[in-house]
């Protein structure tokens, strides 16, 4: 895993941006359009990839279009305090079993776990929910509808913060990803 000793420099901010904002690109066009050799990019790519910054390729799956328009997140309470019983293991294990939980974070506060779920209608939402009760583990859950997605998950600004950390949350330089207007 990269230390903060070792963050990300302005170069992988900018590749890190070209593939963020053109995912079907490939090495070769991104060296172009960075104008730095092929070798150095992919080198970059690599090590990214084995300490962690960088975690997948894969498509960016949209759940509404899928059929699932309505999301919304429970926050659950597990029973604590019996040693052979349920923990916070098996219930991860259990709304992993469940597709419609796209992810659980455990969690400080009123509750145990929080999971993001979706659910094709309101109706069907109250399936999902019986689906995350039916364990011994689960106490109770509370959910929240998401009305609409004011800030989608995002993690730029976290790069562009590491790459200028000196600039303030409010001054975030931004990563330039091609030629600069006065090149030719």
């Amino acid at each position: 895993m990269m230390t903060p000793a070792d963050s990300l420099d302005d170069l992988d901010a900018r590749i890190i941006a070209v593939f963020t904002a053109q995912p079907r690109v490939g090495v070769l066009e991104c060296s172009r359009q960075l104008r730095v050799a092929r070798g150095t990019v992919q080198a970059r790519l690599d090590r990214m990839a084995r300490d962690g910054v960088i975690r997948g390729w894969g498509p960016e799956l949209d759940p509404e279009a899928m059929g699932y328009a309505v999301t919304a997140f429970a926050t659950l309470e597990i029973r604590q305090g019996h040693p052979a019983g349920p923990g916070h293991d098996s219930v991860a294990a259990h709304l992993a079993s469940i597709p419609e939980v796209l992810e659980a974070h455990t969690i400080t506060g009123a509750g145990d776990v929080i999971a993001r779920i979706v659910a094709r209608s309101n109706a069907d939402l109250q399936r999902v929910i019986d689906r995350l009760v039916d364990f011994e583990g689960v106490v109770r859950t509370s959910t929240v509808i998401a009305l609409a997605t004011q800030i989608p998950y995002r993690v730029m600004p976290l790069v562009q913060a590491s790459v200028h950390p000196t600039e303030g949350r409010d001054r975030v330089k931004r990563v330039n990803i091609g030629p600069r207007p006065s090149d030719p």
